[in-house]
């Protein structure tokens, strides 16, 4: 299996090892675009690997800083307390870049720029970027692409 993944269309394709689509979803990219550096809250392009799949058995919704779970679950009261996180709910598939020089090593390393495909609050819109450099998607899209791969599965980000 692999997953591929296109800004142009905001869309998630997991595909089979004859390279047929087995699932598509509708994601939110970064609202800056793509890009490599370090700080520029962009998503990264290129050929990326899931590094570390995060949460497995918690609650849909679980809420997540720095990979951890605060021990909080996602209401619109909690987002109301606090208005300006970023929130990365249910799920974390953890990006790590294949080709040094464009997204691994130095400034431009997806994992050390902790880039994500993690969950999101359920009134986010999809098929619009959105994010500051991680690919969101619905929890329950989430939940089901997180049970089919394995870590270790390729990921292609392109336009």
């Amino acid at each position: 299996m692999k997953i591929d993944i296109t800004i142009t269309t905001q869309q998630l394709d997991l595909l089979d090892e004859h390279g047929q689509i087995v699932r598509q979803y509708r994601i939110s990219s970064a609202k800056n675009g793509t890009g490599q550096e370090n700080g520029s809250f962009c998503t990264p392009l290129g050929k990326h690997v899931i590094r570390a799949k995060i949460g497995a058995g918690r609650p849909v919704n679980t809420v997540f800083i720095k990979r951890r779970p605060t021990g909080e679950i996602y209401t619109p009261q909690l987002a109301q307390q606090f208005p300006k996180r970023d929130w990365i709910l249910t799920r974390i598939l953890w990006l790590c870049g294949c080709e040094p020089g464009f997204n691994r090593f130095g400034s431009v390393d997806t994992m050390r720029r902790y880039i994500y495909i993690h969950g999101t609050p359920d009134s986010v819109e999809m098929g619009k970027p959105g994010s500051i450099g991680c690919i969101r998607m619905r929890n329950s899209d989430l939940l089901e692409l997180f049970d089919k791969i394995n870590k270790g599965i390729r990921v292609d980000i392109h336009r």
